[in-house]
């Protein structure tokens, strides 16, 4: 497993997940064993401030977009539940 040196503060931990903040806008979601499920992007709109959720599909190494949302809580959600 790589470590990258600018991973910011400890890790965010909900039950079945974990996620690391790598930069201002990005997280990395991840199992609690390191698999990694996918990130999420912070970015703004013109209403305020969005959450895109993204999936790791690791057999077609690729990410799914599975949807944007106005919380950070709905898009880490999104995670659990899928």
């Amino acid at each position: 497993m790589t470590t990258l040196a600018f991973v910011g503060e400890l890790p965010l931990v909900r039950p079945g997940i974990t996620l690391v903040q790598l930069h201002d806008e990005l997280w990395r979601v991840t199992r609690p064993q390191g698999d990694v499920l996918g990130y999420i992007e912070q970015f703004r709109v013109r209403d305020g401030l969005r959450f895109r959720a993204k999936r790791f599909m690791p057999h077609q190494r690729r990410f799914m977009v599975m949807g944007e949302f106005w919380s950070m809580d709905d898009a880490i959600e999104c995670f659990r539940t899928s």
